[in-house]
């Protein structure tokens, strides 16, 4: 089911960087959310910016959906402008999430920067299902690191700034040696360069891996045809309907 409403702002938090999250009334699509879906948001009344701009549900609170975003553009500037009690037209439940049900012990989240947006909601229902959880997090700086919600984590930073220095997937390398690889599944989120990097590592270490994968869509639906994945076996899906969630088995990154 695909709900269109007129949500209400609660909360904005500047959390650093150009980095906000926003706290949004809207009770029918937090009632039938799950983690790794998204919603579409029309961020003006006007016809510039035309398109909605998908996000990633951060989490699930109540009657309350949290997103989280940087200002790239117009259409992220103007959200960051909003304050609390100001509306916004949001339409989602969208795509398809993560799968938390099959069989593993232990879940390893890594997120690429903005790609940490859909973990605090899956990290709640995998702590809920008993799952140990370790978290990974990769930015360029630490003023750009943000892990709120997340369990067990450790940062890597391109600068050395925070943690370890070097990527992300170069971080959760080094870990797995010292985990049993029959019971691990990997959830990754984050840019096109760090998701090949940890589906190599997959690959090569036959890994259970989901990721989100971060491509432009503009109807959100499937209508439009415009966010098009190649699959493995050269067919295509859309991230928008058939994803943003993938096993990695299915597709080309």
């Amino acid at each position: 089911m695909i709900i269109k409403l007129v949500s209400t702002v609660k909360l904005k938090e500047h959390l650093t960087d150009g980095i906000f999250r926003l706290t949004l009334y809207a009770p029918e699509i937090a009632r039938i959310s799950k983690p790794g879906q998204f919603v579409n948001v029309k961020v003006s009344d006007y016809f510039d910016p035309l398109l909605r701009r998908p996000f990633s549900i951060c989490d699930v609170d109540g009657e309350y959906i949290k997103l989280i975003f940087n200002i790239t553009g117009k259409g992220t500037k103007i959200l960051a402008e909003l304050e609390p009690g100001d509306e916004i037209d949001l339409l989602g439940p969208l795509g398809r999430g993560f799968e938390v049900d099959d069989d593993f012990d232990v879940a390893l989240i890594v997120a690429g920067g903005l790609g940490v947006a859909p973990f605090p909601f899956l990290v709640k229902i995998l702590k809920e299902k008993g799952k140990r959880i370790v978290s990974y997090v990769g930015a360029r700086t630490k003023e750009q690191v943000v892990f709120d919600g997340l369990e067990n984590v450790n940062v890597a930073t391109d600068d050395g700034s925070a943690g370890f220095k070097g990527t992300v997937v170069e971080l959760v390398k080094l870990s797995i040696l010292n985990l049993d690889s029959s019971k691990i599944k990997i959830f990754g989120c984050g840019p096109t360069p760090m998701l090949k990097s940890l589906v190599k590592l997959c690959d090569e270490y036959n890994l259970k891996c989901e990721v989100s994968v971060e491509t432009a869509m503009a109807c959100g639906t499937g209508l439009c045809q415009g966010c098009v994945v190649t699959t493995r076996d050269f067919n295509y899906k859309l991230a928008c309907k058939d994803g943003p969630v993938f096993n990695v088995r299915e597709i080309l990154i």
